[in-house]
């Protein structure tokens, strides 16, 4: 893979007016709710991991947090994405729980990888993987893998043509004690996902080099 575009963001100046808010959501909020926050702040990640909260959607759920995340290696972004965690105390039937992970992962391609044509395939298999391999329960899995090109034509000929991998998706943790998924491991599973599309060696069991998520902000409320 090669690097990624850009980091995902839509309202870099808004966090700041949201601190307030935040601080009051994560009062209110219900105890499984917060709980499942607080996994996921908790979560060992590897140090080539750039990851922040962010802003979350405003109107999928009662509650939701959301972390924004890329794959850094020599100052170069190899991989970006987006999780969210959403919760709905009241439960949501196509969910079949009342929380659901949703996911945008993106990187550049390789020349030769972006005409393979098992590479859709491929890509959700590497999703489906990681949770597994991580002895993760989840169900309703849906989602889309998207392969675009770009070609660059007048003052922009010079351009190399450049080729994207783009997974959207979402699934429902099984939920354990208390109602509460283990979001801790959900994330490392992503995480594993976001490093193998973006071209990174896997990490042994047990590595020493995870770091923990900077526990910054409150959960945020709809």
């Amino acid at each position: 893979m090669a690097a990624a575009q850009g980091r995902l963001s839509d309202g870099a100046g808004g966090m700041d007016d949201a601190k307030e808010e935040d601080r009051n959501a994560a009062e209110t909020a219900p105890l499984p709710f917060r709980a499942a926050v607080d996994g996921l702040r908790a979560a060992r990640l590897r140090p080539d991991i750039e990851i922040d909260p962010t802003r979350p959607p405003q109107r999928l759920a009662p509650y939701s947090y959301a972390l924004e995340a890329a794959v850094v290696a020599d100052d170069e972004d190899l991989a970006d994405g987006r999780l969210v965690l959403l919760h709905d105390p009241a439960g949501h039937d196509a969910w079949q729980g009342s929380f659901r992970l949703v996911t945008l992962v993106r990187a550049e391609l390789e020349p030769e990888m972006a005409t393979d044509p098992l590479l859709p395939e491929v890509c959700w298999s590497w999703l489906t993987g990681a949770l597994q391999a991580r002895g993760l329960s989840y169900g309703e899995a849906s989602g889309t893998v998207t392969r675009a090109s770009s070609h660059y034509f007048g003052g922009l000929a010079e351009r190399p043509a450049a080729s994207q991998i783009e997974i959207r998706a979402s699934w429902t943790p099984r939920e354990g004690l208390g109602g509460v998924p283990d979001t801790a491991a959900h994330l490392a599973g992503w995480c594993d996902l976001l490093c193998q599309i973006a071209g990174l060696p896997p990490v042994p069991p047990g590595d020493a080099s995870v770091v923990t998520l900077p526990q910054r902000r409150g959960p945020q409320s709809r």
